[in-house]
């Protein structure tokens, strides 16, 4: 790992520059930055597993516009990266961590210049298995990852310098295909959809050693061979929602709000599998004012949006529409105004504009981007 050991190198010389000038070592990286004259803008990263590398684009907030700025690559392996390339976003939205899933299994540590958003490599380091999902806790303190093809579940400590240590704080194996690890807002309490075992495992955590410990009770079962797949939570904490990948339905639970664990409340179909095949739904987001719920099936190339019963969660349709060949993963920005999606077999991604009265969405315009994109995040400019 040549390229990890200089680019940390490079760090810690400059920290120690900084520390020789009596200057603290945090704004060298992901630096709070003077800001030219201009309106703020929203930046968009899109990881492509084929070409290795994230594409970077401005955002109009008003018109869903991108502007291209940068590709990055994303270095530690010569093998392919298995046709996704999963990002996570710290908190602190200053850096963005991403993995490559072949050998062995880099994982890389950006700063986002916050006048630019143009991406920074910090640090690269090997994990213990290819992820298919990341996701950094609260405190930006350790990166959490779940393994389908090694079944497991990791955690990592981030270090004063927000890049990911090399020995895990702890590594559980799971039944096969754990396909997503996400954490509640409080911090607390963990996630984890496991496709191959049909239930989601619930997890207390603790923050400060970076280590899960299994809630009671320790799974929630979902139909058998549904798939579990991603899974997101109401911005008021108090539902959850599950994506299954095979039947390509969509569930509300509620959350125990002293507990931490999962009651299924119903769920929806989208209609979109054949009752033979998998149905590859892919990914699930809601809109930050948690009016709306989307998700995304791969086989038919669609989105499903569904409006959030403000008192139960329960989802009612509104409507499927068409969008990039494959949609393995979207986002949505943070005023809840477009929605972004990228296509595994388009090598591009699109901007829908979502319609705050109605939830319906309505494409504004496809960009190019590297081959066999998969991630979306999407991060606003911070002006100090």
């Amino acid at each position: 790992m040549e390229r990890r050991r200089i680019a940390r190198r490079r760090v810690l010389q400059a920290a120690a520059g900084g520390a020789a000038l009596g200057m603290l070592p945090l704004p060298l990286i992901g630096a709070r930055k003077t800001m030219a004259a201009g309106p703020a803008q929203t930046f968009v990263y899109v990881s492509n597993a084929g070409t290795k590398d994230v594409h970077v684009f401005g955002m109009n907030r008003d018109t869903g516009e991108l502007t291209p700025i940068d590709t990055t690559p994303v270095p530690g392996s010569d093998e392919t990266s298995l046709a996704s390339l999963p990002m996570a976003l710290a908190p602190t939205k200053r850096f963005l961590y991403a993995q490559l899933r072949g050998k062995p299994y880099p994982v890389s540590s950006f700063s986002i210049d916050h006048t630019s958003g143009k991406l920074t490599l910090v640090d690269t380091v090997p994990l213990v298995d290819q992820m298919a999902y990341l996701n950094v806790d609260k405190a930006s303190k350790h990166l959490l990852g779940a393994s389908y093809v090694g079944a497991k579940v990791a955690v990592y400590p981030i270090d004063a310098l927000y890049t990911v240590e090399e020995k895990p704080t702890q590594v559980i194996d799971t039944k096969p295909k754990a396909h997503c690890v996400y954490i509640d807002a409080s911090g607390k309490y963990v996630y984890v959809p496991v496709l191959g075992a049909d239930h989601i495992m619930q997890f207390k955590y603790d923050a400060t050693k970076g280590t899960l410990t299994p809630n009671d009770p320790p799974t929630i079962a979902t139909k058998e061979g549904a798939g579990p797949r991603h899974f997101t939570i109401h911005p008021n904490g108090k539902w959850g929602y599950l994506i299954t990948e095979t039947t390509a339905t969509i569930g509300t639970y509620n959350i125990d709000k002293d507990k931490g664990t999962l009651t299924e409340v119903a769920f929806v179909d989208t209609g979109d599998w054949n009752k033979k095949d998998s149905a590859a739904a892919s990914d699930i987001h809601v809109t930050p004012d948690g009016k709306y719920l989307y998700g995304a099936v791969r086989t038919t190339s669609m989105l499903h949006g569904y409006k959030i019963d403000p008192d139960k969660g329960t989802l009612t349709s509104v409507g499927k529409w068409p969008t990039e060949k494959t949609p393995r993963g979207f986002n949505i920005d943070p005023r809840g105004k477009f929605l972004i999606a990228a296509g595994m077999d388009s090598a591009s991604i699109t901007v829908h504009a979502i319609d705050a009265n109605s939830g319906e969405l309505k494409t504004v315009k496809q960009y190019p981007v590297g081959k066999q994109p998969n991630w979306i995040e999407i991060v606003d400019q911070i002006i100090d």
